[in-house]
């Protein structure tokens, strides 16, 4: 039996029921590859069925405010995706009269999407054989075919697509590509994979040559950077706090968050007391203040690692601009800001 062959008669038995797959209509399955961009499927799912709730249609999406996109996507990271994720939608429903391109080359030209997601669309919604290449794809095709080329490469992306190509099963594009993804998910695990149970391990070059937990070879990443954030928690008489949305580029570009001032490290008491306010909300106001958590909340992200610490602010009157502190969940922020709203119980 071949590498396809049994790939799908695995997958007919072991995948998981997945309401994505019950279905062909490009919207929904080009909104959970999106999704699940660098996201767990059981992280995702929910936002997902959220987003299918709250815009059925492609239509929906578009005249959706941004705000209100931010808001659902909360909490799952990488917000890039998501401000892709209007501006596409409201390209394919006002510019294609809500027709999504048909095959590989034209996904390609969407906002967000890349070469993974439009094999992806292209192939399950549209039945193309456009070989889908992502992380579990790679896992199982190193260890199967025992290649040990960079993944993180461009030598390495390209051979890992050539070779998914000349694989891809040309009468059944969607199933292959999603039994090979699966299989990567569920069988061909990062860590401890069950190889003794696994369909493919007769031919399995990383088995035969005990490599199976150095396969794939990914080159190390880029150092990662540390900052030091400190947020302005202002509380006033009338019960409003104060934020503000990030609008330069970045990762939380149109979130909201406490006014923030940067550190070069952290900061105790003393020194926050030193700070210069010139140009922040404190500038000319007077108040009081206690710093919230004596040890920095460390929030990691793929680039860079932020230690945190939130400052009290009480005040009689904050500036212009403040907001009643009831009305705070209304604003898409980012996790670290959520995590702390909840804990200090606004």
């Amino acid at each position: 039996m071949s590498f396809q062959s049994k790939l799908i008669l695995w997958y007919s038995d072991k995948k998981r029921d997945l309401p994505w797959r019950a279905t062909n209509n490009p919207y929904t399955i080009w909104l959970s590859e999106i999704i699940l961009q660098q996201t767990q499927i059981k992280q995702g799912l929910p936002y997902y069925e959220e987003f299918v709730a709250n815009y059925p249609t492609v239509f929906d999406l578009a005249e959706a405010s941004e705000t209100s996109v931010l808001k659902l996507w909360q909490g799952l990271g990488y917000y890039s995706r998501a401000r892709n994720l209007h501006t596409t939608a409201k390209h394919i429903a006002y510019e294609l009269n809500g027709k999504f391109p048909d095959n590989y080359k034209d996904l390609l030209k969407l906002k967000g999407v890349g070469d993974y997601t439009a094999s992806a669309i292209a192939s399950i919604a549209f039945n193309e054989p456009a070989a889908v290449v992502d992380g579990n794809v790679y896992r199982v095709l190193s260890r199967y075919f025992g290649i040990d080329t960079p993944i993180n490469t461009s030598a390495g992306i390209k051979e890992f697509k050539t070779l998914a190509s000349s694989l891809i099963l040309k009468d059944q594009p969607a199933t292959y590509n999603q039994a090979l993804m699966e299989f990567g998910a569920l069988q061909c695990k990062p860590k401890n994979p069950n190889c003794e149970a696994c369909p493919l391990n007769a031919n399995c070059a990383a088995l035969q040559h005990q490599r199976v937990g150095e396969l794939p070879v990914k080159l190390k990443k880029t150092k990662i950077s540390t900052k030091y954030f400190n947020f302005i928690v202002g509380i006033d008489q009338q019960q409003q706090t104060f934020i503000e949305q990030r609008t330069h580029k970045g990762i939380w570009q149109n979130l909201y968050q406490f006014p923030l001032i940067e550190s070069d490290k952290s900061l105790s008491s003393e020194e926050f007391h030193k700070l210069k306010l010139e140009n922040s909300i404190l500038e000319n106001i007077t108040f009081d203040y206690a710093l919230y958590n004596e040890v920095d909340v460390i929030h990691k992200l793929s680039h860079q690692h932020l230690h945190t610490k939130f400052w009290i602010i009480e005040t009689q009157t904050l500036p212009e601009g403040a907001i009643p502190i009831k009305s705070l969940k209304k604003y898409p922020v980012p996790a670290l800001i959520n995590d702390f709203i909840t804990q200090f119980g606004f």
